[in-house]
């Protein structure tokens, strides 16, 4: 993710030899890669080349979890439905929309009939049916299975599962055939239990424990994709058309010891699972592309797949997309040429970059909001303008994303020390929101002058949704907070104490230093804490293993944190505060707001519904505050405007790489 410099009074800078710094040492990096890239080309030139942020972890849909996966997955794979990346609708996809009934509960879908996988086989019922139950097993590892905990069953089929291994590796009968039994009886229990049907080859019947209002965004979302079995599993010929009509279902399944790439573990029981099959002349897949290329930590291709159903959406015919790890080589990569789109600009002079290309705008407003009046997009208009000149850009751009970042404060009674802990107490939390700055933070701490929030939902990104107002700026009453709870400063010292003259413990505020962007927020939240609030903090950096074991223990008083919506629903964002919930590192737990959840859930009328939401985030956020959102995320893009058309600027930032396309392909390019 975005990563920032800025100066600090204890820090002199001197832009332009940081910038050499940044420059000279990934410069040789990049010409190398480069080289070796042209002396290896391809026959055909791609249409589209990208560069990544690191390799991709998985073509696996079931187990994806990263942006660059999905962007992939999206490419390879195409599930029921989609989302419509301009205003996030529902599109019918790999089936038609489907029917509901009329208690919500009930989603009835009718796959395409000419929908195919890349062998020829027809994508069929059974498909969703087998991917779905690798997803809801405990065995898969998966890190979206209780996305379907909504649906009939599936809840109680992934603990009961769980259940059963456990007291498998406890029995003294271990043996490759009672790994074999309890699989067998999973699968039994699988279809008698859990409300996903195969009513037909090509009718999918889907019933849920409670309507849902947002299930539909739930099956666009990548884990949901289908996968085809005997590829996944290592059937003999699973590559190849096993049956035109019905698919894999219409044929014997082979005997465990005949698949290439799973296996039963006599020993725990469990499904494992080898990912070979997820390589170029193995991968049998359903979406737009096909995998032709994958040659590790280099790059990864995709050509069009001949066999899918609507090649005249597609912009595009091939896709190469770079990995390169160092963000100071990407950004070189691009500006070398050859490159269209740069997926993340992680560099740690991005802002000077932004403030480059608001010079260039600055510069040519007048001609912008002409060629704006006329009816031409802002990329349209910057593509028609003179190049820049020394000290402007217009290559680069950031787009506000479905994310936000936020500082956790320990709602935990005790320290891990035994210490009390003041944070317990909601008016010491609402002190230290009131008393910070965030427009300070963006601009001198960030430079990237993100929007500031203080609600955790990004404004406008869900339609229909009234985002509360939630905390401001007011260290008068940031003071009267402390006060409240029994803080001031009794000696005049400057330092707050409680009543009996204790001082306020010094704050234990954790950060990664994975990036600078979060040392350089904490410093700047030190001296706003210590300056408006009478109080010492620490800023305490970790790397992200020791932060994330810090954060599961309550090893903090404050924390850095950062969330991205899953899906388009308020609970994506909201459901992290519930009783419980694995993403509560703040030990949060409060009855009412449980309970406002839950009566949400309950209801039916849309609209109503998303009021009480938002009388929930209001509640949490203003009355409760465990967490103080900052400012909502950006995402840097690199591409040239009016050349690069089809990426989508919703703040989800869904990419479908099938709507890209070049208006005018350079001259020299990697192939």
């Amino acid at each position: 993710m975005p990563t920032v410099r800025v100066v600090h009074a204890d820090e002199a800078y001197d832009g332009a030899g940081f910038l050499m710094m940044q420059l000279v040492v990934p410069f040789l990096v990049v010409l190398l890669a480069l080289l070796a890239v042209a002396r290896e080309r391809t026959p055909d030139s791609a249409d589209i080349v990208m560069i990544n942020r690191g390799e991709v972890f998985t073509l696996d849909p079931q187990r994806m979890s990263y942006m660059q996966d999905f962007r992939t997955g999206y490419a390879l794979y195409e599930g029921l439905v989609r989302s419509n990346n301009v205003d996030m609708s529902i599109e019918p996809a790999a089936a038609d929309l489907p029917e509901i009934s009329n208690d919500q509960r009930t989603y009835t879908f009718h796959i395409r009939p000419d929908a195919r996988w890349s062998n020829g086989d027809p994508v069929t019922a059974h498909d969703f049916v087998y991917s779905w139950r690798r997803l809801l097993l405990p065995d898969t590892a998966a890190d979206y299975s209780n996305m379907f905990f909504d649906i009939e069953g599936a809840a109680e089929f992934f603990r009961w599962r769980g259940e059963q291994l456990e007291a498998y590796m406890k029995s003294p009968n271990a043996s490759a055939d009672a790994a074999a039994d309890l699989f067998a009886q999973t699968e039994r229990r699988f279809d008698e239990t859990v409300g996903i049907r195969a009513i037909d080859d090509r009718t999918l019947r889907i019933t849920l424990v409670r309507p849902v209002p947002y299930f539909l965004e739930l099956l666009c979302f990548g884990p949901a994709s289908p996968v085809h079995r005997p590829t996944v599993e290592g059937w003999p010929g699973a590559n190849r058309l096993i049956d035109a009509d019905r698919g894999w279902i219409a044929v014997q399944e082979p005997a465990w010891p005949q698949r290439e790439f799973v296996k039963l573990d006599p020993v725990t029981g469990r499904f494992e699972q080898r990912h070979e099959w997820a390589r170029p002349g193995r991968l049998v897949s359903n979406g737009a592309y096909v995998l032709t290329q994958w040659r590790y930590k280099r790059d990864v291709r995709l050509d069009q797949n001949p066999l899918y159903h609507s090649p005249q959406i597609m912009r595009n015919r091939s896709v190469l997309m770079l990995s390169i790890d160092d963000p100071n080589t990407a950004v070189l990569a691009f500006d070398a040429g050859g490159v269209d789109w740069l997926a993340d600009v992680g560099v740690e002079y991005q802002s000077d970059m932004l403030d480059e290309r608001r010079a260039y705008i600055e510069h040519h407003r007048a001609e912008i909001e002409r060629l704006q009046a006329q009816g031409l997009s802002l990329d349209e208009a910057l593509g028609s303008l003179p190049a820049p000149r020394t000290g402007e850009r217009r290559n680069i751009c950031a787009l506000p994303t479905f994310g936000v970042d936020f500082f956790s404060f320990n709602c935990r009674r005790t320290l891990p020390d035994g210490r009390a802990n003041p944070f317990a107490d909601a008016r010491v939390r609402r002190a230290f929101a009131l008393a910070t700055d965030k427009t300070a933070i963006v601009s001198t701490a960030t430079r990237l002058e993100e929007p500031v929030v203080s609600v955790l939902i990004p404004p406008g990104s869900i339609p229909g949704y009234q985002s509360p107002d939630g905390l401001g700026f007011d260290r008068a009453q940031a003071r009267r907070e402390l006060e409240a709870a029994g803080w001031s400063d009794r000696d005049g010292d400057g330092l707050i104490e409680d009543t009996a003259g204790r001082p306020f413990p010094v704050v234990d505020l954790l950060y990664t230093v994975n990036t600078a962007r979060y040392k350089w927020m904490s410093l700047e939240l030190r001296a706003q804490w210590q300056a408006a609030l009478g109080v010492r903090v620490e800023p305490r950096g970790a790397d992200t293993k020791f932060y994330s074991e810090d954060l599961i223990q309550g090893k903090f008083m404050i924390a850095r944190g950062r969330w991205y919506g899953d899906y388009g629903d308020p609970t994506t964002f909201l459901d992290i505060s519930r009783t419980g919930n694995g993403n509560n590192d703040r030990g949060f737990s409060d009855a009412k707001y449980d309970a406002m959840m839950d009566a949400a859930a309950d209801e039916q009328d849309r609209g109503r519904r998303l009021q009480m939401l938002s009388e929930a985030e209001r509640y949490m956020l203003v009355e409760q505050a465990p967490l103080m959102p900052v400012c909502q995320l950006l995402q840097p893009y690199m591409y040239e405007p009016g050349r690069l058309r089809g990426l989508a600027s919703h703040p989800r930032l869904v990419q479908y790489l099938w709507q890209l396309e070049v208006a005018e392909k350079p001259r020299s390019a990697p192939q």
